[in-house]
């Protein structure tokens, strides 16, 4: 098989396939390399008889088959089209081979079962607090394009970071319907550089329904980012810039048609947030060997003595081991927590946001005398006023086009 022409059928037509070398079978005894016909050792399952006799049964062609493909998987062009009984079959070989810890062949392997069998692969995705495995692992992630939910709280994402187009490529339009992205130090520009593609382009988010964005410091302005987000139902905004107050609850109802809700919405909760597929073994395999890495690898002496003439492994070591920068005071927490919801039709629309919506003539004399001094407040603070219409307008600013440019 080293030296032949390999042959492939497909549709009905047989081509030649030049240029691919198969994996070496494993080491054997001299005897097998100079006969090619005596069978391989792990073309047998050897058991024991009730006598305590050693016996051995020859494994399926199928079984043969597949381990023959998810030795080779680099190789395979496609799997579409096979039932998915025979990718889970195969994606399990491919696991147990750990093939998906290989830096050069996991990002293609991913890619080929995510085409084929979409979700099945991987629906949810949970991250957090894993900022380390998110930065090792961006490429392979990248591949998980069916994800219902994803949750990168605590990842240190900033304002620029690789993931963004990920979450607004056409791929996850979609399908993707949680996001968590709180405790990131996501500012307003970061926010504006996510919702960019989405605004300026029409693409990317179609079906977001739950945004988690609690923990940043992101202020009201950043609110105007989230209207072209058609289908949002849920927001958490805890922990931010935002004080709970009048103000905000009618901001989010005219920008949003979001309600604020009393009581904490259970779909924030973390426990409800898990890993979900046929890829969640392989998480853990890459959490599992990111932990042992250390202890495996060793630096050489010259560049070992230079990271510790500059400080940079205590650095690093200290910041791969610090927990995100949230609020503390779970109490604090649980006083300040904002949560906003989308009402359903059937029930009445809240209070607050309803004199805005009505005939001014018809508003009490004291909602007047408020929204004079509301006006009046915002009136005093006059330079951080035109910036923020300005941003938050329909139309194209000078920074919005370069985001455009950009991508």
């Amino acid at each position: 098989m080293d030296n032949d022409t390999i042959y492939v059928q497909e549709r009905g037509k047989l081509r030649r396939v030049s240029d691919i070398v198969l994996a070496q079978p494993k080491p054997v005894s001299s005897c097998r390399r100079t006969n090619p016909f005596v069978l391989r050792k792990e073309h047998f399952v050897f058991t024991y008889n009730a006598e305590g006799s050693l016996r051995y049964t020859t494994k399926s062609l199928f079984d043969i088959a597949v381990m023959f493909v998810a030795d080779n998987i680099q190789h395979v062009d496609s799997l579409v089209g096979f039932p998915e009984q025979i990718g889970d079959r195969l994606f399990a070989a491919v696991e147990e081979n750990r093939v998906f810890l290989n830096l050069d062949i996991s990002p293609k392997a991913l890619q080929l079962f995510s085409d084929a069998y979409g979700h099945m692969v991987l629906g949810s995705l949970c991250l957090r607090n894993r900022f380390p495995l998110l930065h090792e692992r961006i490429n392979e992630i990248k591949t998980f394009h069916s994800l219902t939910s994803l949750d990168l709280f605590g990842c240190r994402l900033g304002d620029d970071h690789g993931i963004f187009q990920h979450l607004t490529s056409s791929s996850l339009a979609s399908s993707l319907i949680r996001l968590f992205i709180g405790g990131n130090s996501l500012s307003d520009v970061g926010l504006q550089r996510l919702t960019a593609p989405i605004r300026m382009m029409k693409k990317g988010m179609d079906n977001l329904q739950i945004l988690d964005l609690s923990f940043n410091p992101i202020s009201e302005r950043a609110l105007g980012y989230l209207k072209c987000l058609p289908k949002l139902e849920k927001l958490d905004v805890s922990g931010t810039s935002l004080k709970h107050g009048t103000g905000l609850k009618t901001t989010m109802w005219n920008l949003l048609g979001l309600s604020y809700s009393e009581k904490p919405l259970d779909t924030f909760d973390h426990s409800r947030c898990k890993t979900e597929g046929w890829a969640e073994q392989v998480i853990i395999q890459w959490e599992t060997n990111s932990a042992q890495m250390p202890k495996q690898k060793k630096l050489e002496e010259s560049r070992t003595s230079a990271l510790r003439f500059f400080g940079r492994q205590k650095f690093f070591r200290e910041v791969l081991n610090a927990a995100p920068l949230v609020c503390g005071n779970e109490e604090e927490a649980e006083r300040e927590r904002l949560h906003f919801y989308r009402p359903s039709a059937n029930k009445p629309v809240p209070e607050e946001p309803v004199p805005y919506m009505t005939n001014h003539q018809a508003k009490p004399s004291w909602h007047n005398t408020k929204k004079r001094q509301r006006q009046s407040k915002s009136c005093d603070s006059s330079h951080p006023s035109p910036p923020t219409k300005r941003l938050s307008s329909s139309a194209l600013s000078a920074e919005d086009i370069d985001l455009l440019n950009s991508y």
